[in-house]
């Protein structure tokens, strides 16, 4: 079945060739970067918590590198207190309020984890954390200091308030990703590598964020149900099911779809906000570190829409497509290729039956033609399929001389 996905993308064999041949994995990487002590620690900690990220930070270009990791690690250390259930609920919301006063606290940690979390090892070590914080430059600290701050606020405030409306939503996606993408572009333009109005259009950062946490929730449904919690808004499921658990049940499946089309939706109305933003980003290293990330959650929301595979379990595109994205993730016209790509696969699954279809139709025509109307050359034209013939023709004709010799 491998073999079989490689011979039909042979594009994204390719991509998965030349990534191996070019990126370290990260551990070779942090003994490349020269650092030492706690920092070293920082970037274990980062490979630990996540290879993906730790990959695209490495990259970065040094004066955003450290400061970039230790944002990271300060906010999965906060976002492992939110998702800790063991931990009492009036205590989990005084952790979250005053976390970002601990980072001015030499020698803080915190080893109440419950014993299923997997990056407590993090907050039992988070002394190094801070030890690498407090010796950033103090505009980088204060950038950190305010958006954990911010955050925590509003995790805390939803521990114990449910994603009801759509403003809830917006609201709790904000609180959880838009405010990454408020700190990211405050210090991409504190650093000097991005213009100042990079860390003064929060709205299109905010936009980013929301767009990657909504591909997201989107996707995660049923594991999310199954864990006893949802964040697709009520305003949103109630319309197709009685409960979270009839949601994912094959019963209803048809309003099941519906319900997962009107979040696709939902999610595909950030992309002017995207396009427009990593429009505006110039330095190569911060250029890729925003854009493959959106280039996945293009490709992953396309995957999901009108899909029943979401409802029953955790969907994914392919590891070599994903390596394909990296690949071609390094200017915005190849990212606006990218876009124009999955936009015309969701055209594609884009049943006129579809009570969305309209939407959707809509949503998709305009981002073509913007993109369209950018690009040198106008639309792209996609040769995938004749490359596919290709190589299943050059397959076909080496296993029927290998037959033909061997017999």
């Amino acid at each position: 079945m491998a073999f079989l996905d490689w011979a039909l993308h042979p594009t994204e064999l390719w991509a998965a060739f030349w990534y191996v041949m070019r990126h370290a994995p990260p551990d070779e990487k942090t003994n490349k970067l020269q650092v030492s002590g706690d920092m070293r620690r920082c970037y274990d900690f980062l490979e630990m918590t996540s290879r993906s990220f730790a990959a695209v930070i490495q990259e970065l270009n040094p004066r955003l590198r450290d400061g970039i990791c230790i944002f990271y690690l300060v906010l999965r250390g906060l976002d492992t207190v939110e998702d800790d259930m063991t931990i009492p609920g009036a205590k989990k919301r005084l952790i979250l309020d005053t976390f970002h006063e601990a980072l001015y606290v030499k020698g803080w940690t915190f080893k109440e984890s419950g014993p299923d979390e997997k990056d407590a090892m993090l907050l039992v070590e988070f002394d190094v954390v801070i030890n690498e914080f407090l010796r950033l430059p103090k505009d980088y600290q204060e950038v950190i200091a305010d958006i954990t701050k911010r955050m925590g606020a509003g995790m805390a405030k939803y521990t114990r308030a449910r994603v009801e409306t759509l403003e809830d939503y917006n609201e709790y996606c904000h609180y959880v990703a838009g405010l990454v993408g408020h700190g990211l572009s405050r210090l991409f333009a504190v650093s000097g590598l991005e213009d100042k109005a990079v860390g003064e259009k929060l709205e299109l950062a905010n936009s980013m964020g929301l767009f990657l946490q909504k591909t997201n929730i989107t996707r995660d449904i049923n594991e999310d149900v199954l864990d006893g919690r949802c964040f697709w808004p009520k305003a949103i499921w109630t319309k197709y099911a009685g409960s979270e658990e009839e949601l994912i049940s094959k019963r209803g499946r048809e309003k099941g779809i519906e319900a997962l089309n009107e979040m696709c939706v939902n999610a595909l109305e950030h992309i002017p906000d995207v396009m427009e933003y990593l429009n505006q980003i110039h330095e190569p290293s911060v250029f890729k570190f925003c854009a493959i990330p959106q280039a996945m959650a293009i490709a992953t929301i396309s995957l999901c829409y009108n899909n029943s595979n979401v409802l029953d379990g955790n969907v994914k595109i392919r590891k070599g497509e994903a390596l394909k994205l990296i690949s071609e993730s390094t200017t915005i016209d190849s990212v606006k290729r990218i876009f124009y790509r999955y936009l015309v696969q969701l055209e594609k699954k884009n049943d006129p039956s579809n009570p969305f279809y309209d939407q959707v139709h809509k949503i998709v025509d305009k981002a073509k033609k913007d993109i369209a109307n950018t690009l040198p050359g106008g639309a792209p034209v996609d040769f995938s399929k004749e490359y596919a013939l290709i190589v299943l023709f050059f397959v076909s004709a080496c296993f029927f001389f290998y037959s033909y010799l061997a017999n």
